[in-house]
């Protein structure tokens, strides 16, 4: 399905601008953030998200108890900062130009 591989890359961008809270994200929390969005990812499908970015060095984590269980929690690279203003600014000119603007068949 093509919506689902653009979706993914909107996923990719709301975990940096979560990661990019001082509290960080657990992996359980992303889920239910995306859920809350009507994003449905499984944790077969987020896990390998997180662990890519951070192969990519946009995130980066630490080991934490998190109620009485070792949890991982992830946080934005100074790299992953620059990359999410990057994107903000293409999200801002993209969502002005698609939500304005009528279809290029009907301007000829």
């Amino acid at each position: 399905m093509y919506e689902r591989k653009i979706l993914l890359g909107f996923i990719h961008i709301h975990i940096l601008h979560h990661a990019a809270e001082p509290s960080g994200i657990y992996g359980v929390e992303m889920m239910q953030e995306l859920k809350s969005h009507g994003y449905t990812i499984s944790p077969g499908t987020l896990y390998p998200i997180l662990h890519a970015m951070k192969n990519d060095g946009v995130l980066t984590s630490k080991k934490r108890t998190h109620q009485g269980k070792q949890r991982i929690l992830y946080f934005i690279t100074p790299k992953g900062r620059q990359t999410l203003n990057r994107i903000k600014n293409f999200i801002k000119e993209l969502s002005n130009e698609v939500m304005t603007s009528t279809s290029l068949k009907s301007k000829n």
